[in-house]
C-alpha cells in the first residue's frame, strides 16, 4: 500500500528536505507540498491524503489550527514536526488531535519509520519523545490547563477491564505490537480495543489516550 502524504513546512530548504527523503521510500508517494497552514488544509481537502507532515509555526495559519481543522474534518491523519521546546504549539497540536510528533532534527530513517507508523493507525512514535511528551503535558494539565479527556477518574467507569489495560499500556508508550506481546493478544485485537478506548472516552487520538493514562495514574510502566 502507497502511503499519500502532504507536507506542510514553511521553510523551502527545510521542505525540499523532507520531500527528498519521503520520496526515497518506495510505499510513500508526496502528492503536494504546502508552505502555510491555509494552504496545508485546502490541498488536504481536495486531495484526501493519508497523512499530514505538519510544522507547527507556519504563517497565515499556523499548524496547530490547521491541525483542529484537518482532524475536525476527518481529511487525514496529522504528524507534527516540532523543534519540541515544548510550547503551546505542541500542547495545541495535541489537544487538536494529531497522531503523532516528530523532531525536525530527526534522521531519514527516523522520518520515514514515523509516517508508516501512523499510516498504520499507531500514533506512540519514538517512544523517549512521546514519553518526556505525556510527562510535560500532564504536569502542565494539573498546574490549571485541563488534560484533553480531563482527569476525573470516573471516565474509567466506560471501560471493560481490558480496555483499562490497553489504556494503561498507551499511557506507557506502548505500539500495538508492544501491546500485544504485553497483553498475550493479536496486534489486530489491539486495534479494536485501542479504537473503543478512544470513542469510549472522546478522544481524537491514542497520544491523547497515553496523557489521559498519566494524569490518572493508570499507565504501566
Amino acid at each position: 500500500m502507497t502511503i499519500r502524504v502532504l507536507v506542510a513546512e514553511d521553510q523551502s530548504a527545510v521542505r525540499a528536505g523532507l520531500v527528498l527523503i519521503l520520496r526515497g521510500a518506495a510505499d510513500i508517494e508526496v502528492v503536494a507540498e504546502a508552505a502555510d497552514g491555509e494552504e496545508a488544509v485546502r490541498l488536504a481537502r481536495e486531495l484526501r491524503p493519508d497523512l499530514v507532515l505538519m510544522d507547527v509555526r507556519m504563517p497565515r495559519l499556523d499548524g496547530v489550527s490547521a491541525t483542529e481543522r484537518v482532524v475536525a474534518e476527518g481529511l487525514a491523519d496529522v504528524l507534527v514536526l516540532t523543534t519540541f521546546d515544548l510550547d503551546s504549539y505542541v500542547f495545541g497540536a495535541l489537544r487538536a488531535g494529531a497522531a503523532g510528533f516528530l523532531l525536525k532534527d530527526s534522521e531519514a530513517a527516523q522520518l520515514v519509520e514515523a509516517v508508516r507508523t501512523v499510516a498504520r493507525g499507531e500514533g506512540v512514535i519514538a517512544p523517549a519523545v512521546t514519553r518526556r511528551l505525556i510527562r510535560e503535558f500532564g504536569r502542565s494539565s494539573r498546574g490549571g490547563r485541563g488534560g484533553p479527556g480531563g482527569a476525573d477518574p470516573s471516565v474509567l467507569d466506560a471501560l471493560t477491564r481490558r480496555e483499562r489495560e490497553v489504556l494503561a499500556c498507551l499511557g506507557a508508550g506502548l505500539s500495538n505490537a508492544e501491546i500485544a506481546g504485553r497483553l498475550a493478544m493479536a496486534e489486530a485485537t489491539v486495534k479494536t480495543h485501542v479504537s473503543r478506548v478512544l470513542a469510549k472516552l472522546e478522544l481524537r487520538s491514542r497520544v491523547q489516550a497515553a496523557v489521559l493514562a498519566q494524569e490518572l495514574g493508570v499507565c504501566g510502566g
